[in-house]
């Protein structure tokens, strides 16, 4: 058997390529789109319809200008008298909700009657008249809708709620640090002046109300007594040893921590908002549970940077805000109930918009939202999505990536 070289046969395989090429004719782009699964698209990039010799191309027209349609019609790749054709397209969109769009002449193009609002995703009805002839064409474009069964939606731990008024408070961002309750701190010396035996206590120890703190010998009596805790907290100075004279100074320091104060900052453009009584809520900055308290004071004094001081008292039992602990606060200063709300924790990216997934039955699609005043767990609805649409509030991501998954794309 020849063998031939990799040199012999380079020539062949060109001649046979060239040879395939003269034999292939060319597909025109209606041809092509059916060979790609595409869609055949005309001079303005929408897509085309063609019935014989008649022909349309619509495309959703958007820059500078809400979305609508424009159509321009040719009749054997000419274009015609536009008020010579009747042209109506449906749209039914997810929950069999039917947008009819009627089209007027305008410069070289039929212009559609109203908005195509988003998103951009339904089934298509086109019908046109013209010359006595009717034509119709349909097909599907859907965007950012997903179907997810029932069982699967529940393994996810999909949630939903229905869509509706809310009440959104309006908040102040303040920071501040941990002080100790001046009425719960006591300085504890000797009745009488003498000479200490014994201390019971170290630095930074808990101590009960009642609680021997030290022995002293009386200078004058030449008798012993005790030195007890007047109030329950911790030692947090100490200033007795054994041997040493009272000398009628501080011996020791008793702090009772279980209730602390949280001092914000309140900046000059916030304070006329900030009123005793508030709702505030307040962290530790290095983390921790948030508590909940009120304002109780407020300060008539600024400090070096112009803020004043409010007050607010915070049960410290657990010894989550020790004293010196910076923290950060939240100031309910107003709240407001808006008409259509949806819960922060159902919000996703999708394209330029935020979202959240409507539900209808076992189908979920993105609904386009304009947006308004927000708190922690709300944000105001202002246009996008009906009162009273179910949407996804718990694990949305899940949808998200299946949409992405299914590469369906802005179709125009």
């Amino acid at each position: 058997m020849t063998r031939l070289s990799l040199p012999a046969l380079l020539p062949i395989v060109l001649f046979l390529g060239a040879c395939v090429e003269d034999t292939v004719p060319p597909m025109d782009s209606a041809e092509l789109a059916a060979a790609t699964g595409d869609y055949e698209r005309g001079p303005s990039n929408g897509r085309m319809f063609r019935d014989g010799d008649f022909a349309l191309e619509l495309a959703i027209f958007e820059a500078g200008v809400p979305p609508e349609f424009r159509v321009w019609p040719t009749l054997d790749g000419a274009p015609v008298a536009l008020d010579a054709v009747d042209l109506e397209v449906r749209l039914t969109r997810l929950g069999n909700v039917v947008d009819v769009h009627r089209f007027r002449p305008q410069a070289d193009f039929l212009r559609g009657s109203s908005v195509v609002y988003e998103p951009h995703s339904f089934s298509v009805a086109v019908e046109a008249e013209f010359q006595g002839r009717s034509h119709q064409w349909n097909y599907d474009s859907f965007e950012g809708r997903t179907r997810i069964a029932p069982d699967v939606a529940e393994a996810f731990g999909l949630e939903t709620e229905i869509a509706g008024p809310a009440v959104i408070a309006d908040v102040i961002d303040v920071f501040g640090t941990i002080v100790t309750d001046p009425a719960r701190v006591r300085e504890v010396s000797a009745r009488f002046d003498g000479a200490i035996r014994s201390v019971d206590v170290q630095l930074e120890d808990p101590v009960a109300a009642g609680q021997r703190l030290a022995t002293v010998e009386s200078n004058e009596s030449l008798q012993t007594y005790q030195i007890t805790a007047p109030i329950g907290g911790i030692v947090t100075a100490r200033a007795a040893n054994a041997g040493e004279q009272t000398a009628g100074r501080t011996l020791f320091t008793i702090t009772d921590t279980s209730v602390v104060w949280a001092g914000l900052a309140v900046f000059p453009s916030d304070r006329p908002r900030v009123a005793v009584g508030q709702d505030v809520v307040v962290s530790p900055t290095a983390g921790g549970a948030p508590v909940e308290s009120t304002i109780e004071r407020i300060g008539v004094t600024t400090a070096a940077n112009q803020a004043v001081n409010a007050r607010t008292v915070l049960d410290n039992s657990t010894g989550e805000f020790p004293p010196g602990t910076h923290v950060s606060g939240t100031i309910r200063v107003a709240e407001n109930e808006v008409p259509l709300a949806v819960k922060r924790s159902g919000l996703q990216p999708f394209r330029d918009f935020t979202v959240v997934y409507a539900q209808i039955g076992d189908e979920y699609e993105v609904r386009m939202l304009d947006l308004g005043r927000q708190d922690d767990e709300h944000i105001e609805v202002l246009g996008g999505l009906e009162p009273g649409t179910r949407y996804v509030t718990e694990n949305s991501f899940v949808l998200k990536a299946d949409v992405e998954k299914s590469g369906a794309t802005h179709d125009h």
